[in-house]
């Protein structure tokens, strides 16, 4: 996974869900701390299959996935990869 992804998801996450109110780190976790809602996430899928050009089925959109910067960045990389 390239690092400026993580940092795209990273900086993506920070301007425009959390409107730049609260820092993160790649492992803090968005969904369980309420930082990110359902809408959150489906703007971030939207962002990602834009950005990268890759289709992330609904079947993929799961906690596991969605749960930090790091894991979204993993789930995203092997995307780009297959």
């Amino acid at each position: 996974m390239p690092h400026d992804m993580k940092q795209n998801l990273a900086d993506f996450v920070y301007q425009e869900l959390l409107d730049g109110r609260v820092t993160i780190s790649g492992s803090d976790d968005l969904l369980v701390s309420g930082l990110l809602d359902s809408l959150g996430v489906m703007r971030l899928v939207a962002h990602i299959e834009q950005k990268y050009g890759v289709k992330i089925p609904p079947e993929d959109i799961t906690i596991e996935h969605f749960a930090s910067v790091d894991a979204i960045a993993a789930y995203a990389g092997n995307l780009l990869a297959d």
